[in-house]
């Protein structure tokens, strides 16, 4: 038997509910629309539909992905199945739009649960599978822009009016001048302490000299280089990933390409080089305000003037292991520009992709550095350095 038919208020009449005998009838009028996606909303939520139901589309004026989602929620709000609805009288246009919506909604719906599954029944094999291929798929794509990036810098050098000279010295003050405090600051602090822990060791034997060897060799061949480095992926590749990451999500690197520039060129090699100059330099500080820690501390703690440590530091350090510290510094400083590059170019865009690639790129530069510096440490050893 027919009932009262339910409307919305007197303000919208979008829809309108009715009951028959079959059950109940969900009419469409108008315009289903984004641009009125909050009165639909309203309307949907003013009425009360029960299974089962038919919908019926035949006074639809215009109709989108929006007020289909809006409809696909507002009956999945009332506890609908799928399978006590009809929908009647859609044109093809609108029916189209709707079956597209439908199956990306019941994907969307049922992803988390399944990857939920999937990863609390993955046995601990399967885990260490999952992550091989997901470290050896971050490493390819590494390997492939490490190489567009060596590409780009021969093209710089072989043609250097391409190279932007003001962004260069733009990026070598970020990295290089505005680090020089951090830098000073930490390595005077690590020679203090390299100095102190050396010399509780050294006076159970009265070998107080040879801290001055233990500290200039260590702060130029090793120290000087990997706290300089770390100091650098904290700061500099994080900046690096977090500048490009945002310029990608505000679709800024695109505009680069459609200007047929290559963002390469204009975003990649300045980084890159500045960083590859910048670094060299800061591990000379470190090598300096290293080594004048450990001379802060030798008169007081070791009975060392400032007279006999320069002394002694003359005859111990060898130039060999001053230049060794230098030569990794290019190196290291490549790896970790490229990495913070290489993830700002390629982060997801929305914003917690790129704090998540901020994150990222900080542990993989230190990583990279210290397999670098162990890889350097076999080599010189090898080679007799």
């Amino acid at each position: 038997m027919p009932g009262d038919p339910q409307t919305p208020p007197a303000q919208d009449r979008r829809l309108e509910l009715a009951s028959t005998a079959e059950g109940q009838v969900l009419s469409l009028h108008g315009d289903w629309r984004l641009r009125d996606a909050e009165s639909i909303w309203q309307a949907l939520a003013a009425i009360a539909p029960a299974a089962p139901l038919a919908i019926r589309a035949g006074e639809l004026t215009g109709f989108d992905s929006a007020g289909a989602l809006l409809l696909l929620r507002a009956l999945e709000r009332a506890g609908l199945p799928a399978s006590q609805i009809r929908w009647l009288d859609f044109g093809p246009e609108h029916a189209r739009i709707l079956d597209g919506v439908r199956r990306r909604y019941a994907e969307l719906a049922a992803a988390p649960t399944d990857l939920g599954a999937a990863r609390a029944g993955a046995s601990p094999l399967a885990a260490l599978g999952r992550q091989t291929v997901e470290v050896g798929a971050l490493l390819h794509g590494h390997l492939g822009f490490f190489g567009a990036a060596l590409a780009a810098l021969a093209e710089a050098f072989a043609r250097p009016r391409k190279l932007r000279v003001k962004e260069l010295a733009a990026q070598f003050e970020q990295v290089c001048l505005n680090a020089v405090p951090v830098v000073a600051l930490v390595t005077l602090l690590i020679g203090v302490t390299i100095a102190y822990l050396l010399g509780l060791q050294a006076e159970k034997y009265g070998a107080n000299i040879f801290v001055v060897d233990g500290v200039a060799i260590g702060m130029t061949r090793e120290f000087a280089p990997i706290i300089v480095a770390t100091i650098v992926a904290g700061r500099s590749g994080a900046a690096f990933t977090a500048q490009l990451g945002s310029m990608r999500l505000t679709e800024e690197i695109d505009a680069i390409r459609t200007l047929g520039l290559s963002p390469l060129q204009v975003l990649v090699v300045p980084r890159v080089l500045a960083l590859m100059v910048a670094l060299p330099l800061l591990v000379f500080v470190g090598d300096a305000l290293g080594i004048a820690g450990a001379m802060l501390v030798a008169d007081p703690l070791l009975g060392l003037t400032p007279a006999t440590f320069l002394e002694r530091l003359r005859d111990a350090l060898d130039l060999k292991h001053f230049w060794i510290g230098l030569a990794k510094a290019p190196v290291f400083a490549l790896f970790i520009a490229v990495i913070g590059c290489r993830m700002g170019m390629t982060v997801g865009r929305d914003t917690r992709a790129v704090g998540l690639a901020t994150t990222s790129t900080v542990v993989q530069s230190i990583v990279s550095v210290i397999l670098l510096d162990a890889a350097f440490a076999v080599l010189f050893q090898e080679l007799g350095l």
